[in-house]
């Protein structure tokens, strides 16, 4: 797994919609570059149904429970949205193990 955090956005705003896709690996630290993100696409549009889509990503359990904690609460981290602006977070997440080496293959 590429431990280097890549992002990417989709925004509908016909729909009210907008996903953050995030690939690589979530730390307690690179959690916050998901957020900032997730604050510039909530501040689109208001009442932006946002997702944020780590499906495909290692995710430390730290980070992941921050994010279901912004996702609960229906905001971000007042260290990056000190107004508190509302913000509906849903969490895409489906923690991937680290790949077990397969056992040599007998002849």
């Amino acid at each position: 797994m590429n431990s280097k955090l890549n992002i990417v956005v989709r925004v509908d705003l016909d729909h009210g919609k907008a996903q953050v896709i995030a690939k690589g690996h979530i730390t307690i630290h690179s959690v916050k570059a998901l957020y900032v993100v997730a604050k510039r696409a909530n501040s689109l549009k208001g009442g932006l149904d946002l997702e944020l889509d780590v499906s495909s990503a290692w995710v430390d359990e730290e980070a992941l429970d921050m994010l279901r904690t912004a996702s609960e609460t229906r905001h971000l981290p007042a260290m990056i949205d000190p107004d508190q602006a509302p913000c509906t977070i849903g969490v895409l997440a489906d923690r991937r193990l680290p790949r077990k080496t397969a056992p040599g293959l007998a002849a």
